[in-house]
């Protein structure tokens, strides 16, 4: 605003600027408060929906904890239905964990698959992906699953990835090269205890 000479003036000035810019002034205002109350109304929503698809989440596991695989429909339906939020990926990661316990191997690599590739969180990734190893060699592909731990990198996670090469080597037959992984196994901050037992019985 320009300097002006007298009060009179600046009155003049500002009755003048807000006749030409009140009504722009009074509707980014509305639009303001608009986008304010809308935001709260988007955040409460997604709250709401968080807070549903966390109880569906947890009826869906009790159900698959009482009827077992017998539940498998119901949680691959519920999985479906939430693909994009990460319950799908731990109902995924159960599921698979109950067929693993009844030895259906290649369904729950699916499941694992599936997690795996469906995670957004980093943190998560590693367990997923060390399951995933784990279940390949129980379905009989022990190459691929060496493959597959070969191509992990996660941090923190040096002792159990060199243990398991050592556990799948051993599979394999080749006792040098699982005792050359256990041993690196052992360096590792995240070491197992039960590292020394499987060296001794290599030594054996």
């Amino acid at each position: 605003m320009e300097l002006y000479d007298s009060e009179e003036q600046q009155v003049e000035a500002i009755k003048d600027w807000w006749q030409e810019n009140g009504k722009a002034v009074i509707l980014g205002a509305v639009i303001g408060l608009g986008g304010l109350f809308g935001w709260r109304y988007y955040q409460d929503s997604v709250v709401d929906n968080q807070e549903a698809a966390s109880h569906a989440y947890n009826t869906t596991i009790q159900t698959l904890q009482t009827k077992g695989l017998d539940a498998t429909a119901d949680v691959q339906t519920f999985i479906d239905n939430n693909s994009g939020r990460e319950y799908a990926v731990l109902a995924a990661m159960q599921l698979a964990q109950a067929q693993i316990a009844a030895a259906n191997y290649k369904p729950a690599l699916e499941q694992l698959e599936w997690a795996k590739a469906n995670t957004k969180d980093s943190a998560l990734l590693p367990v997923i992906e060390i399951r995933a190893v784990r279940v390949k060699a129980e379905t009989g592909d022990v190459e691929g699953a060496i493959s597959e731990l070969a191509a992990i990198k996660a941090e923190g996670y040096e002792g159990r990835l060199a243990e398991l090469k050592g556990d799948l080597l051993l599979r394999k037959g080749d006792s040098e090269g699982a005792y050359s992984a256990y041993t690196e196994a052992q360096q590792a901050k995240d070491a197992s205890q039960t590292l020394q037992l499987k060296l001794d019985d290599l030594a054996k």
